[in-house]
């Protein structure tokens, strides 16, 4: 599967001579804070051993930490060598136990959208929670979506120059801290980092066109209701399932499995509902 990065990945970057596919899995992996072994095959094109073996030479040119964190297959993550020699400024974590699973989820979801024949077709690019943290500012709340997509101009699709804001969502929030989420994410004008005021300015088109929470059994009821609690607003807040792949025991990944017929204006989604459609306004810079 080849997973396409956001613009401004390092030009030329070859840390300790590792091969192209060796600096994508590497700044896939720094991304996502860290990424278990059975899916970083999938982003690698490999088996689980390719990756394993991958993951060593990482660990020998010191660019990488690997271990068992939990259940599952065992996790790789960036060290501080490994994150500047990509050219990111993020900090040096290891993958916190009380993240693992939802950071698997988000993983999954990726990798799922990723593998479907319009995000590819499309060119299309994911801007991950860690990215968005690194802009923001010092002392502004504001919610951070798991990740956005990003559709270019030039792409062949009706939506064409959107971007989309994706959530996973494992256990339940309450119907109103989740509907305050949704609401914040549809109204949002500006991009993260950008001063408070540009943050929600009305008349301006929405940052994104969409939301797309992809969901547990667990939390879909509680997700519902909220999408039902958001009026007009609900029309472009699409809900699914989540990958079986999301699963943190390690599931074997299926690119676009429980995310079916993703892309698509106007068509009914797996819920029965209509799929969102793009607001009228001022497109943000």
């Amino acid at each position: 599967m080849t997973v396409r990065q956001r613009p401004g990945r390092p030009a030329n970057a070859s840390p300790g001579g590792l091969g192209e596919r060796d600096i994508s899995g590497m700044l896939f992996t720094a991304e996502m804070y860290g990424v278990q072994l059975d899916l970083l095959a999938a982003v690698l094109d490999g088996t689980v051993p390719r990756a394993r073996a991958a993951a060593t030479r990482w660990r020998r040119l010191g660019y990488a930490d690997s271990g068992r964190l939990g259940p599952g297959a065992s996790w790789v993550w960036l060290t501080r060598a490994g994150l500047a020699a990509c050219g990111l400024r993020y900090a040096p974590i290891q993958p916190a136990l009380p993240r693992l699973a939802h950071i698997r989820a988000v993983t999954a979801v990726r990798l799922a959208l990723a593998g479907t024949g319009t995000y590819q077709q499309a060119g299309a690019y994911w801007r991950g929670e860690r990215r968005l943290r690194a802009r923001g500012r010092p002392g502004l709340r504001e919610h951070l979506p798991d990740g956005e997509v990003h559709w270019p101009d030039s792409a062949p699709v009706p939506w064409a120059g959107e971007c989309w804001a994706i959530e996973a969502e494992l256990t339940r929030k309450t119907v109103r801290r989740t509907t305050a989420i949704m609401r914040e994410l549809l109204t949002r004008t500006g991009d993260y980092g950008c001063a408070a005021a540009e943050a929600s300015v009305p008349g301006r088109l929405p940052r994104h066109a969409r939301a797309l929470y992809v969901c547990s059994p667990g939390a879909r009821p509680t997700v519902l209701r909220a999408r039902a609690a958001l009026g007009p607003l609900a029309t472009r807040l699409e809900v699914r399932d989540l990958p079986a792949a999301s699963a943190l025991e390690g599931a074997a990944p299926s690119a676009g499995h429980g995310l079916p017929a993703l892309a698509g204006h106007g068509q009914p989604g797996a819920d029965g509902g209509e799929r969102p459609g793009a607001d009228g306004g001022e497109r943000p810079c």
